[in-house]
């Protein structure tokens, strides 16, 4: 019988601000988390991701590299962060395709949200299991698939 390559990352190489809880299991690696901020159980932070102060990030949600979240926000459950839009065909690694996106203070995104690489500004918040595909540049209430302004 063969045996898998397996390989454990856990906790490695974070940099933590003061007052930081995390709930294990989780997958941080090479990223920035601010004061006051919580991690819950199953998430997966990438490498260069960086999390400002006093955010909350429930259980099972994936944010890959490229992301940036400001202050003050709030990440729901199962919510995924994309930086390969496969403009150019099937995922393939190619870091050079990937593309930014930033989240701005006080931003509040409901559970299994799609975030694509894009900016928002302060003062949104995203409705539960909706697809952000463009920039949103005004605060408010965005909800749906593609997320368009509600109020």
């Amino acid at each position: 019988m063969n045996k898998p390559i397996i390989k454990n990352t856990g906790i490695r190489d974070v940099q933590f601000g003061e007052n930081v809880v995390v709930m294990e299991p989780v997958n941080l690696y090479e990223c920035k988390v601010g004061d006051n901020s919580f991690v819950g159980p199953f998430v997966e932070i990438q490498r260069g991701v960086e999390i400002g102060s006093n955010c909350k990030i429930q259980s099972h949600s994936f944010i890959c590299e490229l992301v940036t979240i400001g202050n003050n926000c709030f990440i729901g459950h199962g919510v995924v962060f994309i930086n390969d839009k496969m403009e150019t065909g099937p995922a393939n690694g190619d870091k050079t395709k990937w593309k930014k996106t930033t989240i701005g203070d006080n931003v509040s995104i409901g559970s299994n949200a799609t975030i694509l690489p894009v900016e928002i500004c302060n003062d949104v918040i995203i409705g539960a299991g909706a697809v952000v595909t463009r920039n949103i540049d005004e605060p408010g209430t965005f909800a749906g698939n593609p997320a368009k302004k509600i109020h």
